[in-house]
């Protein structure tokens, strides 16, 4: 969770980094051309147990054992889409013809929306927590406002409450959809109470209750995100939002990211038609007896499929906020380039990121006051990322893995960077070799970081699974090959870094 330091590496021939693409490209799609085959060798059986649906491309089936993507394509389907293409139609047409109303009914039509699809007792929830943070707030006691909204966070694991709030729906992917709502808002509400303890606005109490209002339900952001902090999201809005005159322009845009977003779902729905890995994934006896190929592809196919599905997931929200002249974080960065625990978390979701080091990490001292306050302030960020994800035992073993691989890595560096390994180094490495040793370091720690991502994405049997057959039982044989090519997707990443686009 430490902020990075610019590192300047040394360039590597062409012909090496060519061969690293040629190699990391390759063992892509040979993985993911095994996992295929198993796939399609096993259909029937996965078919009995998981029941897969007719697919969309003729011949194929479609894995919808990925509960979060099924669940947003869905109610994408149903409402979201058209409840977005309005929010977009209203903000253009107030940008052009009302531009000092356009906050106003932006945030008018954020609550209606919300209300037509999460009923007025969901939407009288998110008001009873919205009112009671901000009366807290007003209070300005950072440690009563983090009470307050841990306790707000922690009502959604409470049985009872539980099951009132699904009797108030006639499915349960509607109770979902409140428990995602009141989930991010609730890290809006604390982005709110501590700016609101730390440097209030200029603002009397029924302007920050309407701002909080507005913050709450704009409603790109409102079900999933991504996270952008109160004093942005008040300082973006507050700006002119233009006189109409950009139209070509802000066609062109809408046309361009529209077909990105396309061409990213079309990806995710061809993944899951042509590789089952959720069902495999599901299902202990066929992690046991994939080939090792095909077990590599699906730890690729499953960490991909993640990155593609948050594209879509993140894309369209962005895009909208980007047309109302904010500035969402940006889009997660492919995670074959990840080479380091720190990496993945400062690029994958990037608000999420920036929101952890403002409101946890900073203020508890982060790397500021020795190496125990860094170690404090770092767990109880994942700590409290676990607690929001809903603390069950597998994410507490994936948050321990990642507190654990960022330490790692940071007292790893510390050591390089003492004077006399340093100097040590300079003495006897060329500046490319160190690259290479660089690189080297980072497939261990890469590899670490598949395993805990498959722990976040499948449990602990499949991390426990993946440890076995990867580690104990293929230490001479699987290891070896698989870290090869995880120097090469690490060497990618550093090149990436070197000469981002």
């Amino acid at each position: 969770m430490t902020t990075k330091s610019k590192t300047l590496l040394a360039p590597l021939p062409w012909t090496e980094i060519f061969m690293y693409w040629g190699l990391s490209f390759g063992s892509h799609l040979y993985s993911f051309y095994e996992l295929h085959r198993f796939s399609k060798d096993h259909e029937a059986g996965l078919h009995r147990q998981f029941h897969l649906e007719k697919g969309l491309l003729r011949g194929f089936k479609r894995d919808l054992s990925d509960f979060e993507w099924s669940f947003w394509t869905e109610w994408a389907k149903k409402s979201l889409l058209w409840t977005l293409a309005g929010h977009g139609v209203i903000s253009r047409l107030t940008c052009i013809f009302y531009p000092k109303l356009r906050v106003l009914a932006l945030s008018i039509y954020g609550f209606l929306a919300a209300s037509s699809l999460l009923g007025i007792k969901g939407v009288g929830v998110l008001l009873l927590h919205l009112g009671l943070v901000f009366l807290v707030a007003k209070l300005r006691k950072p440690t009563l406002s983090w009470a307050c909204n841990l306790f707000l966070l922690c009502t959604l694991h409470i049985q009872p409450l539980q099951e009132i709030q699904r009797s108030w729906y006639a499915a349960e992917e509607e109770y979902y959809l409140l428990l995602y709502s009141v989930a991010v808002c609730g890290l809006r509400f604390i982005s709110f109470s501590l700016e609101n303890c730390w440097c209030p606005l200029n603002h009397c109490g029924v302007m920050q209750l309407c701002w909080l209002f507005s913050y709450t339900f704009y409603h790109p952001f409102f079900y999933n995100g991504p996270i952008i902090m109160y004093k942005d999201y008040i300082s973006q809005m507050q700006k002119p939002a233009g006189d109409g005159g950009r139209d070509e322009s802000v066609f062109r845009y809408l046309v361009l990211r529209s077909a990105r977003i396309i061409l990213w779902w079309c990806t995710a729905e061809y993944m899951i038609h042509v590789m089952y890995m959720h069902c495999i994934q599901s299902n202990e006896t066929y992690l046991e007896i994939l080939p090792p190929w095909a077990l590599g592809g699906l730890a690729l196919a499953l960490v991909q499929f993640f990155y593609v599905k948050y594209l879509v997931l993140f894309g369209l929200p962005s895009m909208l906020a980007t047309l109302d002249n904010l500035a969402p974080p940006s889009l997660p960065r492919c995670v074959s380039i990840m080479y380091s625990f720190s990496g993945m978390w400062r690029h994958f979701d990037k608000g999420l990121y920036r929101w952890l080091i403002r409101y946890i990490y900073v203020p508890l001292g982060g790397s500021r006051h020795g190496v125990l306050h860094k170690m404090l302030s770092t767990s109880l960020a994942f700590g409290f990322v676990c607690l929001w994800h809903g603390g069950h035992d597998y994410l507490q073993c994936w948050a321990f893995m990642n507190w654990l691989g960022v330490l790692v890595e940071n007292g790893v560096k510390a050591f390089f960077g003492l004077s006399f390994i340093r100097s040590v180094l300079e003495q006897h490495f060329s500046a490319a070799m160190k690259r290479r040793c660089f690189a080297l370091l980072s497939s261990f720690s890469t590899a670490m970081l598949i395993l805990s991502n498959l722990v976040f994405l499948g449990g602990l049997h499949v991390g426990r699974i993946f440890w076995k057959r990867v580690f104990i039982q293929g230490w001479s044989t699987v290891a070896p090959p698989m870290l090869a090519f995880l120097y090469c997707f690490a060497q990618i990443g550093l090149e990436w870094n070197s000469h981002p686009p």
